[in-house]
């Protein structure tokens, strides 16, 4: 994962990059994002009821196949300077967002098999270390100084062999756990039963307000700033301060030092005890963060920004993720991961789509004020829904020979112990 993400953070350089150096708009780059968010939504809750069917770390063996191969068509595409038909790269680009409809249940599915219970604060904690360290600090750095020295196009090779490293590790992971698929049978039985196990995960998150609260909190959020920030950063690194692709990756490296440093934070304080109210606290400040990207008159303004969107979010992630794989049923958590996916960015296509003529409107400075201001609104407010606060209370309230509870309900989930487990581990990306 840490060297896929690394190309990950290669791909956010080099496809903006390639974007505006083509066609110079962001209309272009909406159309991208749309292309790219839309395939996902789709096939996300197909890739919960996957994943808890079969093996997940077969199904992120084949999405991330899918995706190098596609990677590697970019690269060619580039290299040979055939990259001018946008229809094409929308096509290539909506291959690669449904096959990453698939990974990221799965990847939540895999990481209880693999971590014993107790660990998992320090499990999420590590993950979230690794990650921005992969998508936000080395992979936009390598991207910027191999697109100002060798072109796009070897970025997105570096991008597509870093997959095949990804593919070699899957290869020779040993499944901590036998998955036993939910339903034996064939034809119209399987298929029967495949509709009634996402009937099921979806039944189940519709009683739970801290879930589908939660998921509904992400969907205007994320309309309100990802298309935004993600298309109109680049353009005012770009275009407005006259910035290099080294330049946008700097500002995205920087954003990923915030997110490794909450990250490392979290893993030596811990969750606090009313891990509701931290986690929509620190996403509040995140997404009020975003507004900042319009205020910057300077590299090192949005630099600042950034490890706040970035660091805050982190932070927040920890918790979350630490919650849905302590409180969720095991059985259920693939199915409930893809639905959050699902839910959290049904609305992104939508959120790309407008960014550029709600910046031809109002211009693009202001778009992202407005995206900051509203979406730390939004997100603060869903915290208010009755019972959304429900979990953290019984942590509280819970008698204390009852807080050692399996499923971690009432758990005080604060313990030196998570720092050695981030601490020791080997992250050299």
């Amino acid at each position: 994962m840490s060297t896929s993400l690394i190309g990950d953070g290669i791909l956010l350089v080099a496809l903006a990059w390639q974007v505006y150096d083509v066609f110079g708009v962001p209309a272009a780059m909406s159309a991208v994002g749309v292309a790219l968010s839309l395939p996902q939504v789709v096939t996300l809750l197909l890739g919960g009821v996957v994943s808890d069917r079969f093996d997940p770390r077969r199904v992120m063996l084949v999405s991330d196949l899918i995706r190098g191969l596609v990677m590697a068509g970019l690269a060619v595409l580039s290299l040979t300077g055939a990259m001018t038909s946008l229809p094409l790269l929308l096509a290539l680009t909506a291959v690669y967002g449904a096959a990453a409809g698939f990974f990221g249940p799965a990847f939540d599915a895999l990481v209880p098999q693999l971590v014993p219970e107790e660990d998992l604060v320090a499990a999420n904690a590590l993950d979230q270390f690794v990650r921005p360290a992969g998508l936000q600090i080395f992979g936009p750095m390598l991207g910027g100084a191999v697109i100002g020295l060798a072109g796009a196009g070897w970025a997105f090779a570096a991008d597509a062999a870093t997959f095949a490293v990804s593919v070699s590790c899957l290869l020779v992971m040993r499944r901590a756990a036998a998955v036993v698929p939910a339903v034996q049978g064939t034809g119209a039985e399987e298929a029967g039963s495949l509709w009634q196990e996402l009937r099921d995960g979806v039944s189940y998150v519709r009683k739970q307000v801290w879930l589908w609260g939660t998921f509904l909190s992400a969907t205007f959020t994320y309309l309100l700033f990802v298309g935004p920030t993600e298309v109109l950063l680049p353009y005012v690194v770009k275009t407005e301060l006259g910035g290099s692709a080294a330049a946008l990756g700097l500002v995205l490296t920087s954003g990923g030092l915030g997110a490794v440093a909450a990250a490392l934070a979290v893993g030596w304080i811990g969750i606090p005890r009313r891990f509701i109210t931290y986690m929509y606290g620190t996403w509040a400040v995140a997404t009020l963060a975003v507004a900042g990207y319009g205020a910057a008159t300077a590299t090192w303004h949005l630099a600042a920004a950034c490890v706040l969107v970035n660091g805050l979010e982190a932070a927040g992630t920890v918790a979350w993720a630490t919650t849905k794989q302590r409180l969720v049923p095991a059985g259920m958590l693939g199915r409930v991961s893809s639905v959050d996916w699902f839910v959290s960015t049904a609305l992104l296509p939508l959120s790309y789509a407008l960014a550029a003529p709600v910046a031809a409107w109002i211009g693009v400075r202001e778009t992202l004020l407005c995206a900051g201001l509203t979406g730390a609104a939004v997100t603060f407010g869903f915290l208010f829904l009755p019972g959304m606060r429900g979990p953290e209370r019984v942590a509280l309230y819970q008698p204390r020979h009852l807080r050692a509870d399996r499923r971690g309900l009432g758990r005080p989930w604060i313990g030196r112990h998570v720092a050695g487990a981030v601490g020791h581990q080997s992250i050299a990306a």
